[in-house]
């Protein structure tokens, strides 16, 4: 199944309803942008606010007509359905506890949902909507965003495909540094939800960002998580949800070994930005991956196979076909890799150039840059990412 326009007037293009994401609110924008950026979508409904008032005034703002404009989203999903040319997919970007009854409303109407990460507020919910995202005759698309990056597609085939061997050590982390302070006391809108257990539910930085951290880790290695232990704190004086986590994590075990790993989510990091990055390690080799520089992965073959020379990239390793839609300049890069067209293992600037060339002749070994060349287009649009079945949908558990 794949989410499809199917009205000409918009030639072609998704009809495209928002819950959620009116005036002062922040990833509402950015889906309107993202929406735009692939042109595969066309907004024209929303329910923008819990204030009818404030939901009218949203919708003035980005000019849908004001008799699409909802002061519900029980509304707008009962009237969109039944119009001809209703919307054919969501986008719920509210605070998570309003995830769950936006979803499950649209759901029920055959209407695809494209939803904010944490599924929802609470694990009850979470497997409530799977149940009925399991008999909807409609997609539930969960926008864990990251793994559309070209890098992490070529790290998750490489994976796969054995060039790490035995998958034995697994680190994600997600640091930053904006609630540093008790900014949900001095005025920010989005701190102020997002340290509210009400509207943000159990989690605050596990819930926030650690949930992309662990599931591009899953994503990328294929493994399996079967237990944990966490230690969670809020350094912030007064605030009810955890700012920091530090997470032991235990995965399944496959071909006889039992990968073991580390999850660091934090908002009280100061000097990260959006540091969300993966390293795994396997018998034959590891690999990392930083989102602050997404076009590069690093590869870096164990000693005892690499032992006489520098690490090359061979052909097989292209994008696997789940990167269909990025541009070919990036998958001409990957697939024709070569000495001249993939960046020297780093060396260390103090050594001499005698010693730089011992280095390469030694047991120790060479570290690899696989890049994606940068370009204007989107590396992955969400729309492809439903049609290849790449996105998260109904498995919500």
């Amino acid at each position: 199944m794949a989410i499809e326009g199917k009205d000409e007037i918009y030639s072609g293009r998704i009809r495209l309803g928002m819950v959620g994401g009116g005036s002062g609110a922040f990833i509402g924008g950015v889906h309107r942008m993202v929406s735009r950026l692939d042109d595969h979508y066309t907004l024209v409904a929303g329910a923008l606010s819990s204030t009818p008032e404030k939901a009218l005034a949203s919708g003035k703002e980005l000019g849908l007509d004001p008799e699409r404009t909802y002061g519900s989203y029980e509304e707008m999903a009962e009237k969109e359905a039944a119009r001809e040319d209703g919307i054919e997919a969501v986008a719920i970007v509210t605070p998570n506890h309003m995830h769950f009854g936006p979803a499950k409303a649209f759901l029920e109407k055959g209407i695809h949902v494209i939803c904010d990460k944490p599924v929802t507020a609470s694990l009850e919910e979470a497997k409530a909507l799977k149940a009925i995202a399991d008999k909807a005759d409609a997609l539930f698309i969960l926008t864990h965003n990251y793994t559309g990056y070209p890098m992490i597609r070529q790290a998750r085939a490489m994976i796969a495909n054995g060039d790490l061997g035995d998958i034995r050590l697994i680190h994600a982390e997600y640091p930053q540094d904006w609630l540093t302070e008790p900014a949900e006391r001095e005025g920010s809108k989005q701190a102020e939800w997002r340290t509210d257990p009400k509207r943000s539910g159990a989690g605050g930085a596990i819930g926030d960002i650690g949930t992309h951290a662990l599931n591009l880790a899953l994503f990328t290695s294929g493994a399996e998580l079967e237990s944990l232990a966490a230690d969670l704190d809020s350094f912030v004086d007064g605030r009810q949800l955890d700012d920091n986590a530090h997470i032991m994590l235990r995965f399944k075990q496959k071909n006889g070994v039992t990968p073991k790993g580390m999850l660091w989510a934090s908002q009280v990091a100061p000097g990260f930005e959006n540091g969300l990055q993966i390293k795994i390690c396997g018998t034959k080799g590891g690999i990392q991956w930083a989102q602050e520089n997404p076009n590069y992965l690093w590869f870096t073959p164990s000693a005892s196979r690499n032992a006489c020379s520098r690490a090359m990239v061979p052909a097989r390793w292209r994008l696997p076909p789940g990167c269909r839609a990025s541009p070919p300049a990036t998958r001409k890069a990957i697939s024709k890799a070569s000495p001249t067209s993939i960046p020297r293992p780093l060396s260390p600037s103090r050594h001499s150039a005698t010693a730089r060339r011992r280095m390469t002749s030694s047991t120790r070994p060479s570290r690899t840059a696989l890049s994606a060349l940068p370009s204007s287009r989107p590396a992955l649009p969400l729309r492809r990412l439903m049609e290849n079945g790449s996105g998260s949908t109904s498995d919500l558990s």
